[in-house]
């Protein structure tokens, strides 16, 4: 019997679920908003800790885990990891982004000796994902999307009755702030696309143009993250998404031009972060699957799986779909983060932490930038000094 829980950092929402993998009965499935979470992370362990009168000694607890980490217990796990798997500039930490919520509440589990907490890493860190496909990136899919690859292939071999070893796909992730896309093969990741290094998200831009970038820098005094959560389909249709629900959004695409356009950007860009993926798969993925915020609204879903549907026509992929759910409240990411603490723990889900080859993983978030070796020990340097803490 294996009590296991995950919590899953998402942009609205911090989402808590856990399961008994004997009784399969679901111990929690709760949702704190992001904005409270940001005030006070410490109500994150006092849920856990709750929990843990409720229901007895909690086995593995996977936890937030930034850009990742490679999977260690948060307790052996140094400063410096932490910082780099939340890195934020000073001047952001004075604006005190909501990243630093995800890097209090990191460093409480470090200390939460009473808690067997694990963190977890990023597509980036896996050995799957060839060297080359890594260079010049850091975000090829934060560890909240290794979390919603883990729920797929548990989806996908249950479905279709199938080894976790035979698992082929690819997963789009579709949130509140950015889409982000995984490719499966053979029940192993081979390439990530993460939502600042594809294409629109609702909030984010997506890959910025270099010149862009270079035009920023040399305008502002201080580039902030704040940016990378701007310039995507929201400001392209010009709402303010934090006052207009997304339901709401998608019902203008209807009756209003601009908002129609934004709309048709939204999916043209999942439709290239799907073709862009199957390049790097050696045969066509049997399914597509899809998760996040926005499958939840039922319009929407049915006008990306018939855009889907229509532009992968040729290449007779056998299905579209959305990868099923037990948890009421929680999204995808939180139930798959609950299965990944399962494996770690031994559980029943241990073989899909195995094909995954999670313990394998490797590096830092910074090794793949191939510019000169100073302005690589720069980043770090700046990105890992102990008064970010």
């Amino acid at each position: 019997m294996v009590k296991a829980i995950g919590i899953d950092p998402g942009t609205k929402s911090i989402d808590i679920f856990g399961f008994d993998d004997e009784t399969k009965k679901i111990l929690i499935d709760k949702t704190i908003l992001r904005d409270e979470f940001t005030k006070n992370p410490k109500i994150v362990l006092d849920v856990l800790r709750n929990l843990t009168k409720s229901t007895g000694k909690l086995d593995v607890i996977v936890g937030p885990s930034g850009y990742g980490i490679t999977p260690k217990r948060a307790s052996e796990t140094e400063d410096s990891e932490i910082l780099m798997a939340t890195f934020v500039s000073e001047s952001d930490i004075k604006r005190r982004l909501r990243i630093l919520g995800i890097r209090e509440l990191m460093f409480l589990m470090k200390k939460a000796s009473d808690l067997n907490i694990w963190f977890t890493p990023g597509v980036i860190h896996l050995p799957t994902v060839p060297r080359f496909r890594k260079a010049g990136k850091i975000d090829m899919g934060t560890a909240d999307k290794l979390f919603s690859v883990i729920i797929a292939m548990k989806d996908q071999a249950e479905t279709l009755k199938i080894k976790y070893s035979e698992t082929s796909f690819i997963l789009i992730e579709i949130g509140f702030a950015y889409t982000s896309a995984m490719a499966v093969e053979k029940g192993a990741l081979v390439d990530g696309i993460g939502g600042t290094t594809g294409n629109m998200g609702y909030l984010g831009m997506g890959t910025m143009d270099g010149e862009l970038a270079y035009a920023i820098s040399n305008s502002l005094q201080d580039y902030s993250r704040l940016l990378l959560f701007s310039g995507g389909v929201s400001s392209l249709a010009g709402i303010d998404p934090f006052s207009i629900d997304i339901k709401d959004f998608i019902r203008k695409t209807k009756v209003n031009k601009k908002t129609e356009s934004a709309y048709e950007a939204f999916q043209e860009g999942i439709i290239k972060n799907v073709f862009s993926l199957i390049v790097s798969m050696k045969e066509l993925p049997k399914e597509i699957l899809l998760s996040g915020r926005f499958l939840g609204i039922s319009t929407f879903r049915k006008d990306i799986i018939s855009m889907l549907n229509k532009r992968t026509k040729p290449l007779s992929i056998n299905e579209i779909r959305t990868v099923k759910k037990q948890s009421a409240n929680v999204k995808e990411a939180a139930q798959g983060s609950a299965i990944l603490a399962n494996g770690i723990a031994g559980g029943k889900y241990k073989p899909i932490v195995e094909n995954l080859k999670i313990f394998e993983s490797e590096g830092t978030i910074f090794d793949h930038i191939y510019l000169d070796k100073s302005i690589v020990e720069k980043i770090k340097e700046t990105f890992t000094k102990n008064n970010q803490l």
